[in-house]
């Protein structure tokens, strides 16, 4: 028996029982899955932890995988929604994630200046709204467009437009204030 490729079919032979194709699933799609709970947790361990959470619970979460979406736009939102059960749990900020090189009023500086920049702008953003957060790590850290973080957080491209512009204009008024 020839062993299925894609991964929509890979989803439905493993949400049927079958390992070979969960094993495979989870070798193509765990580095992603870790990096992305990394940058919600910020940590190895944590992220760990939450990764192992995710990948016990995912054989019976692979039945409500319908195909509508691709896998991977599908897995985000699986991680999504673990890291904000885990937010909910801890009752504890996140911090953000790392390579938020996009924001270039802060790219200036010296190296020493920049990491503590970036240091501020990863406060500022675990400070936000928790929608405005996830958009940003969605965004900046895993470079989606505003077309795909929509689709991972079910909601229209332009509302991820307007959340990017609210990230913005927050920031912008927060450095405001330090200056």
């Amino acid at each position: 028996m020839r062993m299925a490729t894609g991964d929509k079919e890979l989803a439905e032979l493993a949400a049927g029982g079958d390992r070979d194709a969960f094993r495979v699933l989870l070798e193509r799609h765990y580095d992603r899955l870790y990096r992305f709970a990394y940058r919600f947790c910020h940590n190895h361990a944590d992220a760990e932890d939450l990764a192992q959470d995710i990948c016990l619970g995912l054989p019976s979460k692979l039945r409500s995988f319908r195909g509508e979406a691709r896998f991977t736009t599908w897995l985000y939102r699986v991680v999504v929604n673990a890291a904000q059960d885990l937010w909910r749990r801890q009752a504890t900020a996140v911090r953000t994630a790392e390579n938020f090189a996009e924001i270039q009023d802060l790219n200036r500086a010296t190296e020493e200046q920049t990491a503590s920049d970036m240091d501020w702008v990863y406060q500022s953003l675990a400070a936000m709204s928790e929608e405005l957060h996830v958009t940003a790590l969605l965004v900046l850290a895993e470079g989606l467009s505003h077309a795909e973080a929509g689709e991972v957080l079910q909601v229209k491209e332009s509302t991820i437009s307007w959340r990017m512009h609210e990230i913005r204009k927050q920031l912008k008024s927060l450095l405001a204030e330090t200056v």
